[in-house]
């Protein structure tokens, strides 16, 4: 019975580009994500302890976002 080795583990250049790429597109969404929370919570930061009770949160809400 015949057998083809499909995948070539480390010499494959596209793969390591494809790894590298991955790589930074992952770190790339991190920021993105952690610039998202972070303008979120400036913005909640801003609105008073009325505007807060409206929407159901409280200061000690936001810090846990």
């Amino acid at each position: 019975m015949a057998a083809i080795e499909t995948t070539r583990p480390g010499t494959d250049v596209r793969l390591a580009g494809g790894r590298l790429i991955s790589l930074f597109t992952n770190a790339l969404a991190a920021l993105a994500a952690w610039n998202d929370a972070r303008v979120t919570r400036r913005e909640l930061s801003r609105l008073s302890d009325r505007e807060l009770d409206d929407i159901g949160l409280s200061r000690a809400d936001i810090e846990r976002l």
